[in-house]
């Protein structure tokens, strides 16, 4: 049985980039052939030359909202997981010991009162006032960047196609494209909302023990039908990151094909806590565009399972080697 610590590497701390790079296009790209074991090193540029005539490129077109929160006093940190309604949050707060149910905090001119504490431990808090968000909110900015979240960030840590907000954390891959590029690629979108478990790690000793988190996702018709489409005619599905395969693959599990007849997509919503590690026979994506993931986390054991655990430690080692820069504002990964 697999081992969390299966999945770990030895990554140099200066090879985790915490700032963009000026130009999103600029990214270095590897290149992994699943069939013979070949690595290249490219630059992201050269993506769309790695597509065919009936690919169909899938994008997550979450936004990411300013999330994070303190308190006026400064001692209440708060992390929206979900906002019920304007004036209803779900919250991760910390300490969790001073936010018992009718402890209140205030934000700016807003003042919060805690219902109640859910079995997760966040906290259902309602606002006696809309709290000034563009003001007072901060992006969530994960842990590994050790900074707090700039103006600059609102900008670059978004796709340059998000519409639906919702996300905590971006969904990294797409945060190489820029509107010229993408004009030049057969391209859909989907929305998974990124949330906060993306930022857990596995605490399990056996990875089969994990307990995965969930989030929620929306596959329009329009899209469900040109996957389809692409299909039919032989073209290949290339997933952008981690989210986008967790939402198609998730699809397939719950609509698995019949024998008489392939997979058929149609327009949902829902929420989904697939687990993808080795082994796994992937459904509907064909071809994966990714960023580099953290040790022993659940990213690296989905990227595992669509190449091979041994393929993709041998790509880590040497993009380590390389100095490929690292994690959400670094280089990418296309694995054909």
């Amino acid at each position: 049985m697999l081992k969390t610590t299966d999945f770990d590497y030895s990554l140099p701390e200066e090879l985790i980039a915490s700032r963009p790079l000026d130009d999103r296009t600029s990214s270095r790209m590897m290149v992994i052939h699943r069939e013979t074991g070949k690595i290249e090193h490219r630059m992201f540029a050269d993506f769309p030359s790695y597509l065919q005539a009936n690919d169909l490129l899938i994008l997550n077109d979450t936004k990411v909202t300013p999330a994070r929160f303190f308190s006026n006093d400064g001692g209440i940190e708060l992390v929206r997981t979900h906002k019920l309604s304007e004036l209803e949050w779900e919250c991760l707060v910390r300490p969790g010991k001073k936010m018992k149910p009718g402890r209140c905090v205030a934000i700016g001119e807003a003042t919060g009162t805690v219902e109640r504490v859910l079995e997760n431990g966040n906290r259902i808090i309602r606002w006696d006032r809309a709290v000034d968000e563009d003001t007072h909110g901060q992006l969530a900015l994960p842990h590994y960047m050790q900074r707090e979240s700039d103006r600059a960030d609102r900008d670059r840590y978004q796709t340059t196609f998000a519409r639906e907000e919702g996300a905590i954390a971006a969904p990294t891959a797409g945060l190489h494209f820029t509107p010229e590029i993408l004009s030049r690629i057969n391209h859909a979108f989907l929305t998974l909302h990124v949330g906060v478990g993306t930022f857990r790690p596995v605490k399990a000793e056996l990875i089969k023990d994990h307990e995965m988190h969930s989030e929620r996702y929306h596959l329009s018709a329009e899209t469900a039908a040109r996957i389809n489409s692409a299909r039919a005619g032989a073209g290949r599905i290339v997933a952008t990151g981690t989210t986008c395969t967790r939402v198609l693959e998730s699809l397939a599990r719950e609509s698995p094909p019949t024998a008489a007849s392939r997979l058929q997509l149609s327009a949902v919503s829902g929420e989904t806590d697939i687990f993808i590690n080795p082994p796994y026979d992937f459904q509907v994506v064909d071809c994966l565009l990714t960023n580099f993931h953290l040790p022993q986390s659940t990213l690296i054991m989905l990227v595992s399972a669509f190449a091979s655990r041994e393929l993709i430690l041998e790509a880590y080692t040497k993009a380590v080697e390389q100095k490929y820069r690292f994690f959400s504002y670094g280089d990418c990964m296309l694995i054909l």
